[in-house]
């Protein structure tokens, strides 16, 4: 990526993957990219899906194909890095963003399935996609790679431990791949999204509302209220955020790790005693 070129924000003629971008941010993600000029590969496990979303993007003119990726599957991940330089030559940015959340309930309750479900997919997962793409990325000595965090990373919530670990993971990761990919002129940085409405803070919020004897309208207004600029996030706010890191005008950033949250650095809320049984 040239730091001199005319247009900053210009992605075109790079490739570009986006993991778990069949919907919500990560679709808001690849279509931001897309529209600067990428072409894009929507990854997901969710395959039929994922075209539908490449099909409603390729009918905006814009550059967008799908492909089915498990990113928990080690071998599978290597298979489809594999084939996106097999049929695309090169593989200029990657944006980690898929992943999954925790059913909310507190440490002492939680069980080792749901821990390592989440550990396996959020933190794992975006481990074995930088290895993936960081390998092309140091034969090349050219590329970007920005991870998709939380605030949660930065700054835990009560009752979502195995979520606030697989993202604080996630944060180091960037940090230490950023230091051992920048010989190589490969820059990695990360994005702190807060609360953006899509269906994955929906289901969240319905269980966390419930967890405080709230109902969901409460629970929602509540977190607005606390979000210094007075709003929740739409996906473009990320993802604008996302594609800038991408592009030439971050030429000089790496183990950056960036909070997009209007302003909020947490939900700090205690939960109340529960009842004893």
């Amino acid at each position: 990526m040239n730091a001199d070129s005319a247009s900053p924000h210009d992605l075109g003629g790079q490739i570009a993957v986006v993991t778990g971008a069949a919907q919500g941010l990560g679709l808001g993600i690849a279509a931001q990219l897309a529209r600067d000029g990428a072409a894009v590969v929507i990854a997901d496990l969710q395959e039929e899906k994922a075209w539908a979303a490449a099909t409603g993007l390729q009918e905006q003119g814009l550059a967008v194909q799908a492909g089915h990726l498990d990113v928990a599957d080690s071998d599978q991940v290597k298979v489809f890095f594999d084939q996106v330089i097999s049929q695309r030559g090169r593989l200029d940015i990657l944006v980690n963003n898929a992943g999954v959340g925790q059913v909310v309930t507190p440490l002492v309750e939680l069980g080792d399935r749901e821990w390592e479900r989440v550990l396996r997919v959020t933190l794992t997962g975006a481990f074995y996609c930088c290895r993936a793409a960081g390998r092309i990325m140091e034969r090349q000595e050219s590329g970007a790679i920005v991870n998709i965090a939380s605030i949660n990373g930065q700054n835990p919530a009560a009752l979502v431990v195995a979520y606030n670990v697989a993202k604080a993971g996630v944060i180091s990761l960037t940090r230490t791949l950023a230091l051992e990919m920048a010989a190589y002129g490969v820059r990695v940085n990360a994005v702190c999204p807060g609360p953006v409405y899509t269906e994955f803070n929906r289901t969240v919020m319905a269980q966390r509302s419930q967890s405080l004897g709230l109902n969901e309208e409460q629970m929602i207004e509540r977190i607005r209220s606390a979000i210094p600029l007075g709003r929740w996030g739409e996906p473009i706010d990320i993802a604008r955020a996302v594609a800038f890191l991408c592009s030439p005008a971050a030429s000089w950033i790496t183990g950056e790790i960036m909070r997009v949250s209007g302003g909020l650095e947490g939900v700090s809320a205690a939960p109340p005693k529960r009842p004893k049984g």
